[in-house]
Parts: structure tokens; sequence; C-alpha cells
């Protein structure tokens, strides 16, 4: 999963790189105000993408005396500062860009090139999108829900990250499209202020929906519902489980799931076959959940059979 992620992190990015030094060298020839601002939203979005891949890089480490749990968390932090600098950097300078341009407006020329670097940013945004929600496609191939759930229910942001950002740059093409056309057609810089203003607006918005998404994964989620399901008719299949209590799982990595179980085994079994029975759940938990890291049981019984 680790790897595929990556794969659409650096499509995003060898776009937006391309995207930036085309915007600003546009927005030179142009003095656009929105073009100006699309051209640091693509600096932010690549600064992100490495910050995305650190993240990546850093949640592989597997488990050391200080953190003996791992560091699967680290991806959750790693988005969560993406979102913050999307917010702060992208939207805050695209707004700060819009108020300048309404103090001090000055025309701007020569928007065929400003046509020109837009359209070619297009072209590379949508290619960038289209690998990104391809990549997450393949993450949940026959899923029943909308992609829009399957993205509230994604528990890999450095997926969902990249689709936001993508879709935001090309809304924010289409809006520095509209304000260059008509601050061409009206000879008028209000309308570049505007849309550059638009576009921090845009950012905003984005931004605090990853603040909510990853938010809501660095302190803590559960497993899936169907996972959990599964988890459950598992352990309740096995012939020595008398009842199960409430799951406890908890997801430190898109791949890192731990799970708490409090099981009863009947009333007959001895210590030995009780803890064969653990080892055999153990073993088919982790066959069919291959992101369950961690198990952890509390036999109920256990204690009372010692006694």
């Amino acid at each position: 999963m680790a790897d595929s992620s990556k794969v659409s992190i650096y499509a995003a990015m060898v776009a937006n790189i391309a995207i930036a030094i085309a915007k600003f060298i546009g927005a030179s020839i142009s003095g656009s105000s929105a073009m100006l601002s699309e051209g640091f939203h693509s600096i932010v979005d690549s600064v992100n993408e490495v910050l995305l891949l650190y993240g990546l890089q850093q949640s592989q480490k597997g488990p050391d005396e200080q953190h003996p749990l791992g560091h699967g968390q680290e991806l959750y932090f790693w988005s969560l500062v993406v979102a913050v600098l999307i917010f702060s950097l992208g939207g805050g300078f695209s707004i700060y860009e819009g108020v300048q341009s309404f103090q001090h407006p000055e025309p701007s020329s020569n928007p065929l090139v400003s046509y020109a670097v837009l359209g070619a940013a297009a072209l590379f945004e949508g290619t960038a999108l289209v690998v990104s929600v391809r990549e997450f496609n393949k993450q949940s191939p026959n899923r029943k829900v909308s992609f829009w759930a399957a993205i509230r229910r994604s528990k890999d942001p450095s997926r969902f990250i990249v689709i936001f950002e993508d879709a935001a740059a090309l809304l924010g093409l289409a809006v520095a499209f509209v304000g260059i056309y008509l601050t061409d057609l009206h000879n008028n810089a209000v309308y570049d202020g505007i849309a550059s203003t638009i576009i921090g607006v845009i950012l905003i918005g984005v931004a605090m929906v990853l603040v909510s998404e990853t938010k809501g994964l660095l302190i803590g989620e559960s497993a899936l519902p169907e996972t959990q399901d599964s988890i459950k008719a598992i352990v309740k299949s096995d012939q020595a489980v008398s009842e199960i209590g409430p799951l406890i799982t908890l997801h430190f990595g898109p791949e890192d799931v731990m799970l708490a179980l409090n099981i009863e085994f009947e009333d007959e079994l001895s210590s030995d076959e009780i803890e064969a029975a653990i080892r055999r759940i153990e073993g088919n938990i982790r066959q069919n959940h291959s992101e369950v890291k961690r198990i952890f049981i509390e036999a109920a019984s256990i204690t009372e059979k010692s006694a």
C-alpha cells in the first residue's frame, strides 16, 4: 500500500514543480495576481508532497524502546502539518495577494501567455488527479460506497490528501482563468484580485476538511465496521469460545491495527486448552486480516480455572 501511495505522490510532485515554474514565468510576464497566487499554491503543494513522503518513510520504522507500538502515526502527524500549510501558506498568501491587488491594481499584460500557462497547468494537474484517483481506487476496487464515502472511510491520508490537492488546483486554475479573462475584457485588475481571493478561500476550505479528517486519524480511529464484524465472526466460530466482549481496535497507521479482545471460554476447558484456543484464534485473525499487527486477548475464565 505504501508503494501505491508513493506513485500518486510522485506524480503530483513532478506536476506541481513543473507547473510552479511555468506559473511564475507567466506571472512575471503578465503581472497577474491570480497567476502569482497559483504559482505559490503549486510551491506549497510540492512541499506538501515532500512532507507526505517523509511521513510515509517514518511510519515504516518498526517498534523501539521509546516507541513500543511503532511509528505508524508519523504519517498522520505529517498529514496534519500538510493541511495546516495549505491553510496558512496556500490560502493565506492567495488572499493577501488578492487584497494587495485591490489596494494597488496593476493592469495585466500578455493574457495569451497566462492562458497558455493555465492550459498546460490544467493538463499536468488533470493527469496527476487521474493517477491519484486510480491509485486510490486500487485500495478498495470492489467498494459498495460512494467515492466521497470511501475517502471519509480511508485510513491513509497520503492517498486522499493528494486527491484534494489536485482537485483544488484544477478548481483554482479555472478561477484564475476567469479572473484573467475578465481583467482583460474590462481592463480592470479588480477581477484578478477577486480571483486570487477566491483561490485562497478554496484552499482554506480544502485545508479545513483535511484538518478534520487527519485529526480523527491522529487521535485514534477504530477499524472499519466490516473488519470488526469479520473479526467477531472468526472468534465466535471457534468451538472453545463461549462469549466475546466488545472489540477494541485502533489504527496506528493505514495497515497497522491494534486489537484487544475479552473472550470467555467454555467452562470445561483446561488452561492448556484455552491457551491453544488463543493461539488458534490469533492465527486465524492474522491470516484473514494482515493489517492487525498486535492482538491482546484477555481470557475471562483463565484465572478462575487456574484457581
